[in-house]
Order: structure tokens, then C-alpha cells, then sequence
């Protein structure tokens, strides 16, 4: 039976007047509770929520002082594509729940870092550093051995045959005195400078632009007569009385050396320069007694502990113990035991043998080759170009970091610090790096110098086996990040430019035959994909510290200064002057954006079928780069060979990133809310491009511009280019345009603080961690609020 209508209304209106009460008892309590209560009540908004839907006003957690209340659990799956700001940063939900309530005010923790003094053979025989931490030399280049006794010998030239006398072609090739410790070309004894290097070209002799390997300049290099000096004899004043002229092909290719003689001695590039500890030799460091380490920056007990360097000493407490020799010998290992007060992430750095890094960068043939920076005539740093900078400023950021520890018993993460990039550039140079063995692939050779750091590692330290390398870190940053990785590493965590996550373009997409990586055996590579998001991490690309950029503001300029609609300057195909021959260069993608709206002529006249005025589409290299990505609403990100730099292009100068490239992630794509600050077209939709661009409206503009604004900073490697500065102005007091440009740069985070933050995110939420005894050891170190 059915009961009355006017008593089903009379209960229902009950339970309406009930529930009102119960909803404003509990809006009562939210509004006078503390603001980071808040996400409570947001959990489960759509993608249009305040909290930081797409372009909403996104509420700062880490803003608020006051401790929020605890919480058991992370947000729930209805929270996905809501951000959560962090340090001005849109977060993807969960990692910026963490940061907000952890990352800040997890508290500092005890460490007991070893520093020892343990003796090496024979002092490593004048050539070589000693780790005092394991006792073992690292042998200078060209010299091996437990004492680094024994010489190699490292030929300049491949095998002679009657047609080539000295060889086929190589970048070491000599017609004069070939140093053998490290396959590179000098003028040689029974010459007036015995230490100048002979470039490739200029021993040899020219047919028109062409070289003839076969036929040394033997007049060129070593003339000694009164009327001809060769390139070995002649001074500085031969060539201003004008009597004299030396071939433009002799230069000062090698590090180290300035001056059109290469008369002038400069500073060379070193890891971290030495730390100021150590001598510079193009790429090696020579430490002083005491210190010892890739930069030497790490001390012995022989130094003062008022001299120990910053990311040691820092928060120290008392010493926990000291043992020290009884002879003059040092029969016995001298060590000090001192407990540090640090924070997490703590890592630690392995200092591998020296032809994993420090003999890449002291064999190079050409200075620029790896490196990002340089040193002029009057020892003034220039920074260089170098598209695969990151590798280096990363390395040289978490050596003077206070997050590193020599403890690896304590260590959250381990940084295995293979120098790749400069392997590839350097694959073939010299016929000890010769690729023969490896199928003629630099991508080949360099996964081969990977696992031989495995091995090395995983037999010499005991970190590895314990996690199967779970907590190990490894830079990839080749055009085509890790897809090249040895199978034996996979477990590890991937640093890389290129997030290809294999989605779509599960193949080498590089033009560059030598650097793919489809015919590589499964049976060293494996079936792994190029990127993995659960694990990995896209890092920004190397960017040229231009002052300018600090100076114009440019990331400050405002919507209404910025006339153009859609911008992208760039190598566009075959169908242009000087384009790229290849059909699959950028996996076409280039080719199809130009053939819609390009607004430069192809090589037969035509333009783009839907030309407009305020989208540039052009290939013509410009001198008002920056000028003109500052001008811009938007700014095209399309791949190369592999990654390319528009995204940093794009943040730095503060015009929305159009992201085309289906399936291959970006830098922090898959820890950022991309979504608050980029624009991401399907590759199918390139001829909407404008109409999807015309389509986001003013606050949607407005949104994305504030939040470019505030993170541009985390693109660039801000702390590498500030410790360069003080170095500049603690050895040789000088403060350079850029130096003094950076240094007043407002103080917010850059790639290595972002980095960190993902770090610390990892470490308590890793699936394979999670459990584990040692981890909850870690917890302990938390806030009580922290979601577990």
C-alpha cells in the first residue's frame, strides 16, 4: 500500500531541511578550518574545478604556513587533470598533494659521512688521482694500471697502405709528431714549438677546397727558412711584419690553448674547474694532495675541516670518531667519521674509472665537442651552444649539492655519471673509438660504454644487486634519450630529452643512420620502449645562458605585445633551400605544418595552402630570434632527429608551447599539469591548427601566460651558470655581462631544484619501495600529515 502524497512530501522536505543543515555544519567547519583542508572538498571536481582545472585560479598549498590536517590517502582517480600548485608550479594532483604537505617541512636527519685517506700503489705514479675512499688510482688518459705505470699506445692513424700512406681519413690523423697517450697531432721535437697542435687539414695538402690525405704538407709545417716558416716555426711577428702567411686550416682545434699561433695558455674545462683544488688538463683533473674526485671536491683527513667544501660541511655536527696512522707510511687508513645533519633526497655519486667521463672530455679533438662552456684569452668564460650541455651542468649541479653524500649506505638514490654524449661526438674519432665491432653505430658503441659501467658497478660496489638498480639514476641525452639503453639497466631511472613513450613511433626515428638504434641485437638492447612515465624523467635541453634574456624579460612580455599568432623558425624539409633531404626528417611532421602555413617560399615559390599573416612558418634563420618568439601567442614544438629545443625556446621566452608529436612527452610532462600552460594538437589536426588556436579565449590565454611566467625558470639551469659566475669572480675576479645578468635574476627554482622535488616524490612513492623496512626507517622523517 502506498503511503499519502502529502506525507511523501512532508518526509521529504525533513530530510531536504536535514541535509541543508548537515551541508552548512559542513561548509561551517571548512571555512574556519585551515586552507589546505580544502583539497577535501575537491577531490572528486571535475576537470573544470577551481582547485586548477585547465585555466582556473589554481590555490597554493605551499603557500600556507599552517600545518594541514593529517591525511591517510591520496587523492582518488577523479582528481586526474586537476593540478595542485607547488612553489608556483602547476602539479599534477598527487605529486603536488606531496610536496605541499611533505617536501617542506620534512625534517633533517642524522648522516655519518667517512672521510678517508686510504693510500693508492705507489701514489699512482704521478699519473693518476687516488681515490682516498676505495684506495684505487684513476688513471690519467693514455696511462692504466693499479699505479698507473703503463703506457698506452694509441695511434693517430689507421693501418697504412700503399695508396694511404698514413691512413684512411680520421679525425686524429697525423703527418707529424702523434701523442700517443691520447691519439692527438703536435709539431713535435726539432721544431721551434713543439706543443702546437697540427689540425687534420693543415698537415696535409689542398687540391682546391678538397684535401689529399694521401700527401702530407710537410713545407707547410715544418719550413724553418729565412723567407718560409712552416706552421711548427713561426711567431706571432713573422705573420705582423706580413712577410709570412700560415694556411687558415692550422688552428688551435685541442683545449687549453688561444692566440692564432695557439700561443697563449687559457684555462681549460674541467668538471666543476677542480673545485680550485686541482690543475685543469683539458678535461682532466689534476688534484692536489689531500683532495681527490672527478672535480676534486672531496677531501681527505689531511684538510682542514674549515676548508672542506660547502655541500659537505654544511649543518655539521661533532665528529663521531677519527683513526689515524701509526707510521709515517701510512700503513693504516686515516679517517674521520662526522655526522652531517641532511635532508632527503640524499645521493650519492659514483666515482667511476676515468674512461666513463674524464677521458671523453681529455681526448677531445675539437674543444666545443660536449662541453657546455669555454674559456677565452683572458681565461673569461663563454658558454657554447652545445645541444647536449644538460649532461654536463646536471653533473656539475648534484656534485656541489648538499643532497650528495658519500654514505652509500644511506644514499636514497644513486647517479651513475657516463658521459654519452660525449662518446657519440667522439665515436670514430681516433681508431681506439673505432665503431667497427658495433655494426658502425654510435648508438651501438655508447650502449656498449653503458653496460661496461654496469658491470663495473654492480661487481665493484654492493648498491646495485640490492634493488636490482631500482635507485640508480643514468643521463641519456642523445636525440633519442634511452632508447639505445642495455637491457641490463632498464630497471633504472632514465634521464632523457626525448619522452618517446613508443605509443606510436615504437622504431628509430632519427635520420642519422650511425646513431640509429633498429638494428641493434634485442639480444643487448632488449624489447624495452625509449621512455617510460612511471619511472623516467624528461629533462630540460642545454639553452645558451644569453643574458639578454634576463635583461628584455622577455618570459614578462604581455599578450598584448605579442602580434603573432603562431611562430616556428626552423629546418622544414626538402622542399626548401637547404633543407633536409630526408622524407622522414622530423617524422614529417616539419614537411606537413610548412606545406598548411608556411609563409617562406619553397625552392619552385610556392607557400603554404592556408597562409595567414600572423602565423610565421619559415625556415630562414633569423637574427632577431628571441625577439620574435617573444612576439608570439604561441610557438611550435616539433621534433628533429629526436628531441629538439622549442620547448625551452618556447618557456623561456614566454609564448605558449604548441606541442605536436603524438606519444613523445616533454620536459616534466609526466609531473606537471601540462594542460595549465600548453596546447597539445593531435598531428592528424595540423590544418586546424589555427582554428584550434583562435578557439581558447582570453582567460584561457591569461592563464597559461601566468603560469609560464612563474616556471620558466625550472627550463633552465639556472645553479650551474651562478656557480660558474662565483668561480669567475673567487679565481680571477671578473663578473662577466652575463654573470652580472643571472646573478640579479629573481631566486626561484630551477631544473635542479625541480629536479629534486621529483626526487623526493619518488622516494616515498615508488611502488617497488613502498614495504621495504629501510623505507619506513625514512617515514619516520615526515611530517605526521604526509599521505601514505
Amino acid at each position: 500500500m502506498h503511503a499519502p502524497t502529502w506525507l511523501w512530501i512532508r518526509s521529504s522536505s525533513v530530510v531536504l531541511r536535514l541535509g541543508l543543515l548537515l551541508a552548512s555544519l559542513f561548509l561551517a567547519y571548512y571555512l574556519l578550518a585551515p586552507l589546505p583542508a580544502l583539497p577535501a572538498l575537491l577531490w572528486f571536481k571535475s576537470d573544470h574545478s577551481l582547485v586548477s582545472s585547465k585555466f582556473a585560479s589554481p590555490i597554493s598549498l605551499g603557500s600556507v604556513n599552517r600545518s594541514p590536517p593529517p591525511r591517510t590517502s591520496y587523492p582518488p582517480p577523479s582528481s586526474q587533470g586537476v593540478s595542485i600548485q607547488y612553489r608556483n608550479a602547476p602539479w599534477k594532483w598527487n605529486v603536488g598533494y606531496w610536496l605541499s604537505h611533505c617536501y617542506d617541512h620534512s625534517r633533517t636527519i642524522s648522516v655519518e659521512e667517512t672521510i678517508s685517506d686510504k693510500p693508492c700503489p705507489e701514489d699512482c705514479s704521478g699519473h693518476g688521482n687516488c681515490n682516498h675512499g676505495d684506495g684505487r688510482c684513476r688513471c690519467f688518459h693514455g696511462y692504466h694500471g693499479p699505479s698507473c705505470k703503463n703506457v698506452l699506445n694509441l695511434q693517430c692513424n689507421l693501418k697504412a697502405s700503399e695508396d694511404s700512406p698514413y691512413g684512411k681519413w680520421v679525425v686524429s690523423i697525423c703527418p707529424a709528431y702523434c701523442d700517443k697517450t691520447k691519439a692527438m697531432c703536435f709539431c713535435g721535437n726539432g721544431t721551434k714549438y713543439p706543443d702546437r697542435p697540427v689540425a687534420e687539414s693543415c698537415g696535409f695538402e689542398l687540391k682546391g677546397n678538397l684535401v689529399d690525405w694521401a700527401k702530407a704538407d710537410f713545407q707547410n709545417i715544418f719550413a724553418n727558412e729565412d723567407t718560409k716558416k712552416g706552421w711548427c716555426n713561426i711567431d706571432v711577428t713573422d705573420l705582423i711584419d706580413g712577410h709570412m702567411q700560415v694556411k687558415e686550416q692550422c688552428d688551435c682545434k685541442y683545449d687549453c690553448t688561444a692566440g692564432r699561433f695557439c700561443e697563449i695558455a687559457i684555462q681549460c674545462f674541467c668538471i666543476n674547474q677542480c673545485s680550485g683544488n686541482g690543475i685543469c688538463n683539458g678535461g682532466s683533473c689534476q688534484c692536489r694532495k689531500g683532495w681527490y674526485g672527478i672535480d676534486c671536491s672531496v677531501p681527505s683527513p689531511l684538510i682542514a675541516k674549515t676548508d672542506w667544501p660547502e655541500w659537505l660541511r654544511r649543518e655539521e655536527a661533532l665528529p663521531v670518531s677519527e683513526f689515524v696512522p701509526s707510521d709515517a707510511n701510512r700503513t693504516y687508513t686515516r679517517s674521520k667519521s662526522v655526522q652531517f645533519q641532511k635532508r632527503h633526497p640524499l645521493i650519492y655519486i659514483y666515482d667511476l674509472p676515468p674512461e666513463f667521463n674524464s677521458h671523453l672530455l681529455e681526448g677531445r679533438h675539437w674543444r666545443y665537442e660536449c662541453v657546455n662552456r669555454l674559456y677565452d684569452q683572458e681565461n673569461t668564460t663563454f658558454w657554447t651552444s652545445q645541444l647536449y650541455g644538460a649532461e654536463i651542468a646536471l653533473y656539475e649541479s648534484l656534485l656541489n649539492s648538499p643532497h650528495r653524500t658519500l654514505n652509500g649506505e644511506e644514499a636514497d638514490f644513486f647517479y651513475v655519471p657516463v658521459l654519452g654524449a660525449c662518446l657519440i661526438a667522439r665515436a670514430d674519432e681516433t681508431p681506439h673509438l673505432n665503431m667497427k665491432n658495433f655494426m658502425g653505430l654510435r648508438s651501438y658503441i655508447t650502449l656498449d660504454l653503458f653496460r661496461q659501467a654496469y658491470f663495473h658497478i654492480s661487481q665493484s660496489y654492493p648498491f646495485w644487486n640490492r634493488t636490482a638498480g631500482r635507485d640508480h639514476i643514468w643521463f641519456f641525452s642523445w636525440d633519442e634519450g634511452a632508447c639505445y639503453a642495455p637491457k641490463e639497466i632498464w630497471n633504472s631511472m632514465m634521464l632523457v630529452h626525448w619522452g618517446n613513450t613508443n605509443a606510436k613511433y615504437n622504431y628509430s626515428t632519427t635520420c642519422y643512420l650511425a646513431d640509429s638504434w633498429n638494428a641493434i641485437p634485442i639480444t643487448d638492447r632488449g624489447d624495452h620502449v625509449c621512455f617510460n612515465p612511471q619511472k623516467d624523467l624528461v629533462m630540460p635541453a642545454w639553452k645558451l645562458p644569453d643574458p639578454d634574456l634576463v635583461t628584455k624579460r622577455y618570459w614578462e612580455r604581455t599578450k598584448a605585445q605579442r602580434k603573432i599568432l603562431f611562430y616556428f623558425n626552423g629546418n622544414l624539409g626538402n622542399a626548401y633551400e637547404y633543407g633536409r633531404p630526408e622524407e622522414n626528417y622530423s617524422m614529417g611532421l616539419r614537411q606537413k605544418l610548412a606545406k598548411v602555413f608556411g609563409s617562406s617560399p619553397t625552392k619552385d615559390g610556392l607557400l603554404g595552402r592556408q597562409v595567414t599573416q600572423d602565423v610565421i612558418v619559415t625556415n630562414r634563420r633569423s637574427n632577431h630570434y628571441s625577439e620574435e618568439l617573444a612576439s608570439s601567442k604561441f610557438c611550435g614544438v616539433l621534433p628533429g632527429d629526436g628531441w629538439s629545443g622549442r620547448m625551452e625556446d618556447s618557456i623561456l621566452h614566454g609564448c605558449i608551447p604548441v606541442i605536436i608529436q603524438d606519444g613523445i612527452q616533454l620536459p616534466y610532462e609526466n609531473v606537471l599539469e601540462y594542460r595549465d600552460f600548453t596546447v597539445r594538437i593531435e598531428e592528424e589536426k595540423i590544418p586546424q591548427l589555427v582554428q584550434i588556436l583562435r578557439a581558447i579565449n582570453e582567460t584561457e590565454l591569461d592563464m597559461m601566460f601566468t603560469v609560464i611566467k612563474s616556471i620558466w625558470q625550472r627550463f633552465f639551469y639556472r645553479d650551474s651558470v651562478l656557480k660558474e659566475a662565483q668561480r669567475q669572480k673567487k679565481y680571477f675576479n671578473k663578473s662577466s655581462h652575463w654573470a652580472s645578468a643571472f646573478s640579479t635574476l629573481e631566486k626561484e627554482e630551477d631544473a635542479l631544484s625541480t629536479f629534486l622535488q621529483v626526487l623526493h616524490y619518488k622516494l616515498y612513492n615508488d611502488r617497488w619501495r613502498l614495504g621495504s623496512p629501510k623505507q619506513q626507517l625514512k617515514k619516520a622523517f615526515l611530517p605526521e600529515d604526509c599521505p601514505v
